[in-house]
């Protein structure tokens, strides 16, 4: 059969020979124990709902195994013989473009060279999944291949609920993930309902696919060290040292950005299978194993300051407490493990072996649970200690500060109620973007071709540098930073996977380069694109321990904003929209969404992209403004003049003599 063949077929009539894992690639941990005998019975009948009845006596005995050994069910039986990555959109079977994009956005979250553990479905965070199994795979691809623009697919958690009638303007597909019941959003309710196959982790840009690799978060990155090293002093950031950790998915580009920023960085990595490919893919310069060496390297580094990223093959904290007895200085830290996945592979206790780690995990995990929190304490601890000597730390969003606190380190203020050391969100990221608009645009040029990348590049840095020219002072830096960093996007090869890029932009920006994009797609100077963002946003997300960290009104705990986003986000024209819980830091402790919009050359493109964007990022800014958040008043009163359909309630603010 060839590739379209395949596609259109969805699940075989006829059962594929039996698969077994590729032990060359990184696979999830198994998971915990949790199901009792009856809901392992109900596991396998949710399972067995994708096959026909003739099938199930075959299949019964495979999929109990699975669920026996890994904890879920997979279905690796149902694995692709084709290889999964994002092909020109043109080798995609169907009667819509947007469909055709979808699948293609679809396949790189899953290629090898993008997925943290490709053959579970998993692309970034631990348990970031874009399907619970492969026959929901295999279902979506035939779904999208069959839509025409009169349909909507409905995703339910990874599964293709089907193909429901609609119009031309309503989204192709809307996407949940997770979005259970407040009462049930614990951990454990996640673990069991994972297995059970009824919802499923989608993180952020994983279950909605628009995920770029770790190019993803390297703008985001470089943009945060960069200013935390302004926050330092105003000497540069040659020969500071960044100490942080995790190289597995989103966090693989901690070390790029340090290159980017300029200065000397150590990611400490525990999965040596996750540390070795981004040194292969270039994203690390050096990897090393013993810790006398590392402390040698790095003087050297400081001292010459050289512009190199270090990867220790090992546990960070090893790595703070050694370089606290050796008296070696860290300017900037922060950590970027998936704490918010602390008790499944997202963070690994110091004293372990990553495989006795794993094996704890899965077969002991009340001691595991002990470990981690005992390495937590450490782990602060340590920081703690570096702090002291006058380190600059920042929690990057990833939950840690909030596990620590659960596990009992010394990460609280002295009232007890905040902890002592900021978000990035709080300190950089909000104030210095979101509050003004500034967020992750990305776009894919789905024709595959670098050429077309390289003059999509070309037509945002003119774009930029003409919006510079009238920009108010209030948002130079800004501009400035993110010229810079597009200027120097090729040099850099930030692209893995689909040929993708990631510019931080506000409204304006976003809808003066869609718009010029969608004009040079008309004259056929390059081929259809592919726009979304990270949800990790300035409105896409609420989030109390990142994305709105700096809400100070009482409102941080509310996910009002996000919700009116996915929905407002649907009518306005993007060809798919996802709403998740769960994304970045934790199953219960965020509700984010996002977008994708095929741009074709059209008019209604023009029309689409204008309205939608406009809404995407000022339904943000505004709810920034009535927290009283002083960068985003600004923002929005500008967007007002701007715009005059647009009317937001501002607030008044008080004297606090008065109160």
């Amino acid at each position: 059969m060839t590739f379209q063949e395949q596609i259109k077929q969805g699940i075989p009539s006829v059962l594929p020979q039996k698969k077994e894992r590729d032990p060359n690639i990184s696979h999830a941990p198994k998971r915990k124990e949790i199901l009792s005998e009856d809901e392992k019975k109900l596991a396998l009948k949710n399972a067995l709902r994708y096959f026909e009845p003739k099938d199930h006596a075959e299949l019964i005995p495979e999929f109990k195994q699975e669920l026996e050994d890994f904890g879920r069910i997979y279905m690796y039986r149902l694995m692709p013989d084709y290889k999964i990555f994002a092909r020109p959109i043109t080798d995609y079977p169907g009667n819509s473009q947007q469909a055709k994009a979808i699948q293609l956005m679809i396949q790189n979250n899953l290629d090898h060279a993008v997925a943290q553990h490709p053959e579970e479905l998993i692309t970034y965070g631990g348990n970031g999944a874009v399907f619970q199994n492969w026959a929901q795979y295999l279902l979506t691809m035939k779904y999208l291949s069959e839509m025409t623009e009169e349909q909507t697919l409905v995703m339910y958690s990874g599964h293709p609920m089907g193909l429901f009638p609609s119009h031309k303007n309503a989204p192709r597909v809307v996407v949940t993930n997770g979005m259970v019941i407040p009462n049930y959003s614990k951990p454990d309710d996640w673990e069991k309902m994972n297995a059970l196959g009824v919802s499923q982790y989608g993180q952020m840009t994983a279950g909605s696919y628009m995920y770029i690799g770790p190019q993803g978060i390297v703008h985001g990155t470089t943009i945060t060290v960069l200013n935390g090293c302004r926050k330092i002093d105003n000497e540069g950031t040659a020969g500071k040292l960044f100490v942080t950790a995790g190289l597995g998915g989103m966090s693989g580009a901690q070390p790029k950005a340090g290159n980017i920023a300029g200065v000397v960085s150590v990611t400490a990595e525990v999965n040596p299978a996750a540390t070795y490919k981004r040194h292969e893919q270039g994203w690390v310069d050096e990897v090393i194993t013993n810790l006398d060496e590392l402390v040698a390297r790095v003087r050297e580094a400081k001292e010459n300051k050289e512009v190199v990223s270090i990867a220790y093959d090992g546990n960070v904290v090893d790595v703070w407490e050694k370089f606290d007895q050796e008296n070696l200085y860290i300017d900037l830290g922060s950590d970027q493990t998936s704490l918010h996945n602390p008790w499944a592979g997202g963070y690994y206790p110091v004293g372990l072996s990553f495989d006795e780690a794993n094996e704890m995990m899965a077969n002991n995990p009340e001691l595991f649970k002990e470990k981690v929190q005992e390495s937590l304490r450490r782990h602060a601890d340590s920081v703690n200690k570096h702090t002291a000597k006058g380190t600059y730390f920042f929690d990057y969003g990833n939950a840690f500060l909030l596990e620590a606190s659960r596990a009992g380190a010394n990460v609280m203020a002295e009232n007890n109620i905040d902890f002592k050391y900021p978000s990035y969100v709080q300190d950089i990221m909000g104030p210095m973007c979101f509050d003004f608009g500034f967020g992750p645009f990305r776009w894919v040029c789905t024709s595959g071709k670098t050429e077309d990348l390289q003059k999509t590049d070309e037509i945002a840095c003119q774009v930029l540098e003409e919006i510079m020219q009238h920009s108010p002072k209030e948002i130079q830096q800004q501009m400035q930073d993110n010229i810079t960093w597009i200027k120097g996007a090729q040099e850099n090869k930030l692209v893995v996977g689909s040929q993708a890029r990631i510019l931080y932009a506000d409204a304006e920006g976003r809808i003066k380069i869609a718009k010029a994009f969608n004009d040079a797609i008309a004259k056929g100077e390059i081929g259809a694109v592919v726009l979304g963002r990270d949800h990790h946003d300035v409105s896409g997300t609420d989030s109390p321990f990142r994305e709105t960290s700096n809400i100070y009104d009482g409102s941080k705990f509310t996910a009002d904003m996000a919700i009116h986003n996915v929905i407002g986000d649907s009518f306005r024209g993007a060809t798919w929209v996802s709403i998740h819980n769960g994304g970045g830091v934790g199953w219960g402790e965020v509700i984010n969404g996002g977008f994708g919009m095929l741009l074709d050359g059209s008019s209604d493109a023009e029309q689409r992209l204008k309205s939608m964007l406009h809404w995407d990022v000022n339904n943000g800014i505004a709810r920034r403004s009535w927290a009283r958040n002083e960068e985003a008043i600004f923002a929005i009163k500008r967007a007002m003049e701007e715009e005059p359909l647009l009317k937001v309630t501002l607030p008044n603010i008080v004297d606090e003599k008065l109160l």
